[in-house]
């Protein structure tokens, strides 16, 4: 990546971003965050700058650097996404970990966070402006709509649907086949064994619906 990035959200996401893109060699051009406590405070040699609508930053985007959001809260992220589209004209970018595993033979949007030893197997799909935390695993054909969340360690096996907006908990197992419906919660440490409703919330070894 040529252009240095923006990075929206200066919590523990943002800071998991920074890492990444600095351990890629991407330079991070700064922090921005909607909390002023945090304004001014500076992570290694990067600042944060300022609010996530200060059109005094926004207008680099585009033109002189990148934009990636690193903000856990879905409903935030589909914001300032469409910020950036209509505002920008741009698409945020993937931030990946080195050490992710990426086959060439899967498909991914744009927006994306792969954290650490991520590994995403042939001809899975991932959506646009999902957060793959460490340690996590998606099987091949396996696919992810867009703003979906997967807790670290978790595992996705082959031919599993996660739709829209869905979140899984840390250490998880979805078994092969099953569907996660638009907006469904799954608990930590949860063995999904049977399809989740859109909008549902299911916890335990088998999920059970709460």
């Amino acid at each position: 990546m040529e252009n240095p990035v923006l990075i929206f959200g200066a919590g523990s996401l943002g800071l998991t971003a920074l890492d990444l893109f600095q351990r890629n060699s991407v330079v991070v051009y700064g922090l921005l965050d909607d909390n002023k406590e945090l304004h001014g405070k500076e992570f290694g040699d990067v600042s944060v700058l300022g609010e996530t609508d200060d059109d005094g930053f926004l207008k680099l985007i585009g033109h002189k650097c990148e934009a990636f959001i690193a903000i856990s809260d879905a409903r935030v992220r589909k914001r300032l996404v469409k910020m950036l589209n209509e505002r920008r004209k741009v698409q945020p970018v993937n931030a990946i970990h080195d050490t992710a595993i990426v086959s060439s033979m899967a498909t991914i949007g744009h927006g994306n966070l792969l954290a650490a030893r991520v590994v995403i197997n042939p001809y899975a799909e991932i959506g646009q402006h999902c957060i793959i935390q460490a340690g996590t695993v998606v099987e091949s054909q396996a696919k992810l709509g867009d703003y979906v969340q997967i807790g670290t360690g978790s595992i996705i096996n082959s031919g599993v649907t996660i739709e829209e907006g869905a979140f899984i908990g840390t250490g998880a197992t979805i078994i092969a086949g099953i569907v996660i419906g638009k907006g469904a919660r799954v608990g930590a440490g949860s063995v999904v064994v049977e399809n989740v409703d859109a909008g549902a919330t299911v916890f335990g070894n088998p999920a059970k619906k709460i």
